[in-house]
């Protein structure tokens, strides 16, 4: 009895790994008007968002919330493919407000944006 309840947690284990594996590889391939979601980054900062840093958003009159953006729904504005093959993508909130109150469109790097899960698909 106790191999085969390893045996059956072992397989859902694999599929289910297996199956968000093939999650993040959809996700890398993103075209304009797509619906993305800001994720929790695994680093303290935002590091492929290009989020201002928090001395120019608060010069500019913007509240330097980072942590606020979690859960935040955005829309893929313009995609560009770099020299190196990477991916910059141009995303804009879908409610209409801007980033911190002052950025209406951010870049960011989309292949390491959804690896470190700071981007994730809806």
């Amino acid at each position: 009895m106790k191999n085969i309840l390893l045996t059956v947690l072992f397989i859902v284990g694999t599929i289910s790994i297996s199956a968000q594996g093939d999650r993040t590889e959809v996700l890398t391939e993103v075209k304009a008007g797509d619906i993305l979601q800001i994720g929790r980054p695994d680093a303290p900062g935002f590091k492929h968002i290009a989020f201002p840093r928090a001395n120019i958003i608060i010069k500019s009159g913007g509240i330097a919330n980072y942590k606020k953006m979690e859960g935040v729904q955005v829309v893929v504005t313009a995609v560009k493919e770099k020299k190196d093959g990477s991916k910059q993508i141009m995303i804009k909130r879908t409610d209409g407000e801007p980033f911190f109150g002052i950025h209406t469109v951010v870049s960011a790097d989309a292949d390491d944006a959804f690896k470190s899960g700071e981007l994730k698909g809806i």
